[in-house]
């Protein structure tokens, strides 16, 4: 099996974004260097790179939420910075808002115009874990690692490394076949 260019384990797409400049080795190489790079990640997650996000602009966002993610696994409060650029990202999106019914109760959703870009599905995912009371953001426990990953579990007890190599594989395919 051929080796992935991307670790995709973060169990969001946010995380995985961060995770893109993080590693399991104590000098990490970032996996997205240039705007072909962004494009490739965007293509494995299954999102649309879009034309109009500069990669400037990418890799401040990431550097943002990277510190979204350092400060959520410490147990402290949202940069301000963060929560600003998420919501810019979420303001791009075009669409209306529906009532729809869920198992029986009536829902009120957004639903986009056209599909998400990468980067508003980024910000999207970064929204979604703040507004779930439930999501806890951890880094892996290795020694050396220094990936994001989100705990779902009832007990709180998702550490990683090594469990298939930061629980990989199955994890993985799981929320990979979710998404589709």
């Amino acid at each position: 099996m051929a080796t992935p260019e991307f670790i995709l384990l973060g169990d969001a797409v946010w995380l995985d974004f961060v995770n893109s400049a993080r590693g399991r080795d104590a000098d990490p190489a970032d996996l997205l260097p240039d705007s072909h790079a962004y494009t490739r990640w965007s293509l494995a997650q299954q999102l649309d790179p879009g034309p109009d996000a500069p990669f400037a602009l990418v890799r401040t966002f990431r550097d943002q939420l990277t510190g979204l993610a350092e400060a959520l696994h410490a147990g402290l409060q949202p940069p301000g910075a963060a929560i600003a650029a998420i919501n810019t990202h979420l303001g791009r999106c075009t669409g209306s808002h529906q009532l729809t019914r869920v198992n029986g109760r009536w829902r009120i959703r957004f639903a986009p115009a056209r599909p998400l870009r990468a980067i508003e599905a980024i910000a999207r995912s970064a929204a979604a874990t703040l507004a779930d009371r439930a999501a806890i953001v951890r880094r892996c426990a290795g020694a050396t690692c220094s990936l994001f990953l989100t705990d779902g579990t009832a007990t709180g007890s998702r550490r990683w490394c090594d469990p298939g190599i930061c629980g990989a594989n199955g994890r993985v395919e799981r929320r990979r076949s979710l998404q589709r």
